[in-house]
C-alpha cells in the first residue's frame, strides 16, 4: 500500500507541469489563479498521501495549514479581481 500511495503522489507531481504551461501561459488572471490554487491542493493531496505512507501525524497538520491558506489566497483574488472589475466599469 505504501507504493501504491507514492506513486500516486508521483502521478500527482507529474500533473503539476500542465499547471505551470497555464501558470507562465494563461490568457487572464483567473486562469493563472486557478493554476495556482492547482498547485496548493496537488500540495495537499501530496502531503495526505505521504502522511499516510510513512506514518507521520505532522503532515496532515501541515496539509491542513495548506489548505487553509489556499482558502485565504482564493478569496483574497477574488476580492482583488471583483474590486478592479468594479472600478473599471463606466456605469
Amino acid at each position: 500500500m505504501q507504493l501504491f500511495n507514492l506513486a500516486l503522489g508521483l502521478l500527482l507531481l507529474m500533473t503539476l507541469g500542465g499547471g505551470i504551461w497555464r501558470a507562465l501561459r494563461g490568457p487572464s488572471a483567473a486562469d493563472r489563479m486557478l493554476s495556482v490554487q492547482v498547485f496548493g491542493t496537488a500540495a495537499v493531496a501530496v502531503l495526505l498521501l505521504l502522511a499516510q505512507a510513512f506514518g507521520q501525524a505532522a503532515l496532515r497538520d501541515v496539509a491542513l495549514a495548506f489548505a487553509l491558506l489556499a482558502a485565504v489566497t482564493a478569496v483574497a483574488f477574488v476580492r482583488r479581481a471583483w474590486a478592479e472589475e468594479v472600478d473599471c466599469d463606466p456605469e
